[in-house]
């Protein structure tokens, strides 16, 4: 049987069948032996073929043990089925698992859209981090949109400083959308972009990501979390990654929720793939003198140029240099 996979639990995998009912499932072991280097060969997203146990339970009598929250038709988990082949996916968002690991983790599979969930304080989210998602997100053809989230709680400077990040990001080609899930800032706005899309929300712990999906989606009651105020930063409170209707009145769209996330190690990015995944350090590449020019020290370089005149931000330029240094270092080997 064919079925959507809509929650992982690193251990589990539920998956929707065509009818409407789930089945808990678990990963074939073959899966490590085709080369996927990953922690978690299937993400949610993914379109799987299932084999169900001959333990199935009849719909007619398959009735949830109170607090489970499942419905009639649903598999019991000790009677798991197997998930026995992935489809073939049209994108994906992927990191590495740890700083130095030689694994991968896919985020989310089939997206139709990336929202990265980002804050300018409350706590901080750093321009490099933004970038290093961005510029995965275009390795794997994956539209991202930057959401600006708790503006109700920044002072003047702040503001001042996030207009100018609006700016930065939209004059690159990114849309911006700045919102709090308290005061209802820019919600409508950003419920409007989700309907009829699947969307991976994703960003560093404490951003909000929970609060806001609470906001888009009345009755889901994600639970939240104040940050640290020791270290202005998040504490983990989404724990598995899981797809979330947005139902009929919205278009019947999906938000694929994602623990929040401290560091993104790019992954299977190739040293000289590198510049085309940053918009405006390729469209200034094309006049480089040298074909294979890394836009670090060499003479006639038009990216080192426009640099020096402003027209590449020097945050973006330095976000830029952290990843070719990863490939430097040797800490990320490719894929396969």
């Amino acid at each position: 049987m064919t079925g959507l996979v809509i929650k992982n639990t690193g251990f589990w995998y539920t998956v929707l069948l065509k009818d409407g009912a789930t089945i808990d499932c678990k990963v074939k072991g073959n899966f490590r032996l085709k080369g996927i280097r990953s922690t978690n060969p299937v993400a949610v997203g993914d379109v799987v073929e299932v084999s169900v146990p001959d333990t199935e339970i009849p719909h007619d009598a398959c009735i949830q043990a109170k607090g489970e929250g499942r419905r009639k038709g649903d598999m019991r988990r000790d009677d798991a089925a197997w998930i026995t082949d992935i489809h073939d996916r049209r994108n994906y968002i992927i990191r590495k698992a740890s700083n130095l690991s030689k694994q991968s983790s896919i985020i989310a599979a089939n997206v139709d859209q990336a929202m990265l969930i980002v804050t300018i304080n409350y706590p901080e989210t750093s321009t490099t981090f933004i970038d290093r998602f961005i510029a995965s997100a275009e390795a794997y053809r994956v539209p991202v949109v930057l959401v600006f989230n708790k503006v109700d709680l920044l002072n003047d400077e702040e503001r001042h400083y996030l207009s100018m990040m609006c700016e930065l990001y939209n004059t690159i080609g990114y849309e911006t959308v700045q919102v709090s899930a308290l005061d209802g800032t820019g919600i409508e706005q950003l419920r409007s972009m989700l309907k009829g899309r699947i969307t991976l929300f994703s960003g560093n712990s404490g951003v909000g990501k929970s609060t806001l999906i609470n906001s888009l989606v009345p009755g889901v009651n994600l639970r939240t979390a104040e940050i640290s105020d020791a270290h202005n930063q998040g504490m983990h409170t989404t724990t598995f990654s899981e797809m979330i209707p947005l139902g009929n009145d919205n278009g019947n769209g999906y938000i694929i929720d994602t623990p929040g996330i401290r560091g993104f190690g790019t992954f299977d990015i190739e040293r000289e793939e590198l510049t085309s995944y940053f918009k405006e350090i390729f469209h200034f590449s094309k006049d480089c003198r040298f074909s294979n020019c890394t836009h670090t020290h060499e003479p006639g370089c038009a990216v080192l140029k426009a640099l020096e005149e402003h027209y590449i931000s020097q945050s973006r330029y330095q976000s830029y240099l952290s990843m070719l240094e990863d490939k430097d270092d040797g800490k990320y080997r490719a894929a396969f």
